[in-house]
């Protein structure tokens, strides 16, 4: 496993953080959650110390995980833990806070389910305009006081909000989506990493999309995460992505069968703006696939093969 700085955090983290939103089960694919406890075993033994959840990943059912994950392999110190606040999973639906009771409430309760006292990095899931900036940054400003938090960071914000809720807590981590096939945000990652922010890039896989193990249309549930977030299971976003797949099957076989999903890792984590790529896995299989991503690195020659092939089909 490689290691970066986290922008001025100081944390030293994981060039993969894994991700837990499947781990917690609602969107995904079924699996125990025994099978979902053993995945987040196998990343921390591979070297990953960091790791993203939120208490909108099933309504805390991925921070319980994570918690229990943690707590049996005696690790609490060697490992950094992001969560999140502002969104909550009630009923099967997807609810937005941004008042400072819900965000010191919401702490509080992420903090049982992590079985912790204390968060290295607590992030705003998503800006809600139905609160100033000044009482949901000002609640994660009071809970850094507090020593609850450590750092803090946003999910998911324009350059603009950002300009303006840094004004009421320092901004320190920024994580948006970001992918072979999703490069809509790149600017702001570039200008959030140029203010001296951690930048973190999740969905480095496309909702698993970049993998290669999807290669014909499929019809998902409406709840399913690759239906109802991530469009490009959709026409004629997926047509596009399965010929720059061939260009990747290419680029695999002359690497020796190197797996597509590391290939797209290497993409990811060679952009000089990210620190981290967020990957979500729910078996050990894939954790440790994902992982063995990090034993190599891309030429300049191969990046530029796949950036050109992107600019050709995307």
């Amino acid at each position: 496993m490689r290691y970066k700085t986290l922008g001025g955090t100081g944390l030293k983290v994981s060039e993969m953080c894994l991700g837990t939103w499947g781990i917690g089960g609602a969107g995904w694919d079924a699996y125990s959650d025994e099978t979902r406890l053993d995945a987040i075993h196998a990343a921390l033994e591979q070297g990953v110390n960091f790791i993203d959840t939120a208490p909108g990943y099933n309504g805390g059912a991925a921070e319980r995980l994570v918690g229990r994950a943690v707590r049996d392999m005696g690790v609490r110190e060697d490992v950094y833990i992001a969560t999140k606040c502002g969104t909550e999973y009630i009923d099967g639906q997807y609810v937005r806070f941004g008042a400072e009771k819900d965000i010191l409430r919401e702490c509080d309760e992420s903090l049982r389910n992590l079985q912790t006292d204390y968060i290295d990095l607590y992030l705003v899931h998503w800006p809600n305009l139905n609160f100033p900036f000044s009482e949901t940054m000002g609640a994660l400003e009071k809970l850094k006081q507090q020593g609850k938090v450590l750092h803090v960071g946003v999910c998911n914000f324009s350059r603009e909000q950002m300009e303006q809720a840094t004004q009421y807590c320092p901004i320190e981590v920024y994580q948006a989506q970001h992918s072979m096939v999703y490069r809509d945000n790149e600017a702001q990652m570039q200008w959030a990493a140029s203010q001296g922010m951690g930048v973190m890039a999740y969905g480095a896989l496309g909702g698993g999309i970049l993998t290669g193990a999807i290669r014909e249309a499929r019809t998902y549930a409406p709840s399913d995460s690759r239906n109802r977030f991530y469009k490009h299971f959709q026409e004629p976003m997926f047509s596009r992505i399965m010929a720059l797949l061939g260009e990747m099957d290419a680029l695999a076989a002359e690497k020796d069968g190197m797996p597509l999903a590391q290939i797209a890792l290497n993409w990811s984590a060679r952009k000089d703006f990210v620190s981290t790529c967020l990957v979500g896995a729910q078996t050990r299989a894939k954790v440790e696939q994902n992982t063995a991503a990090f034993d190599h690195t891309l030429t300049d020659g191969d990046i530029a093969r796949l950036d050109a092939a992107i600019e050709k089909y995307l």
